[in-house]
């Protein structure tokens, strides 16, 4: 099967361009070393919205106000647990944060 040097050119444009978006997202996964801990939990919006029962618009005014750290990898949101605990603490009632405390291994 024959095919057109026109239509070939754009098919290893396209190809191209895949393979560029890939390898980007690969350099951003490798270097996910340098945003994480050996042990450090992350949630994205839908998770932290479950969790704290507040919706999508109140975690942004939260990151707007610069209360809430987050980092962003390829345009999506992401928060760590650390830095969420450190939030619920400073934000919430005494309930809350015993709910969101880690268990010790001595309570155990």
């Amino acid at each position: 099967m024959y095919i057109g040097e026109d239509k070939f050119n754009n098919w290893m444009q396209r190809l191209t361009s895949k393979l560029d978006e890939l390898g980007r997202d690969l350099k951003t996964l490798v270097n996910t070393h340098n945003i994480l801990d050996d042990n450090e939990k992350i949630l994205d919006n839908q998770d932290l919205a479950f969790l704290l029962k507040v919706s999508y618009r109140s975690l942004q005014r939260y990151r707007d106000k610069g209360i809430l750290p987050f980092f962003k990898v390829e345009g999506r949101v992401y928060y760590r647990a650390t830095d969420i605990r450190v939030f619920v603490k400073h934000y919430s009632s005494s309930a809350t944060v015993r709910w969101v405390e880690p268990i010790s291994e001595d309570k155990v």
